[in-house]
């Protein structure tokens, strides 16, 4: 029985290599340092938002519902992945979550809303 690849090491969490292929039919085996694809590095949790949206054909709001998590949570995980993938986040979306925590921030000191709803809130945009 074949099992997933695992792209992260279970002991640090950083990105494996693959040095070892095997040919099931014939029995041949390559040694060497061979680059995974950049969804291998994902972590468990990661892979099931990218199937989730690409089953949505990225439709947000259609990864919002099935999800239940909101807009800017649906962002930020794509965000993550996109990290991952090793490709670069505009800096600008970066600075809108961060307007948001602040705003989140000032709500709560000023009372306006409770710990438990700020942190909902919180969650929300990671």
């Amino acid at each position: 029985m074949a099992h997933p690849v695992p792209g992260l090491c279970p002991v640090c969490g950083q990105k494996l290599s693959v040095s070892k292929l095997t040919c099931h039919h014939c029995e041949t085996t390559i040694e060497g340092d061979f680059v995974n694809c950049r969804f291998c590095g994902l972590t468990p949790e990661q892979k099931h938002f990218v199937e989730v949206f690409i089953k949505n054909r990225g439709n947000i709001k259609d990864v919002e519902r099935e999800l239940g998590i909101s807009y800017p949570t649906v962002r930020g995980r794509l965000d993550n992945v996109l990290e991952a993938m090793g490709y670069r986040v505009d800096e600008e979306d970066r600075a809108e979550v961060a307007h948001r925590r602040r705003a989140i921030l000032d709500q709560l000191s000023k009372g306006e809303i409770g710990a438990d709803d700020a942190v909902k809130l919180l969650k929300a945009l990671d």
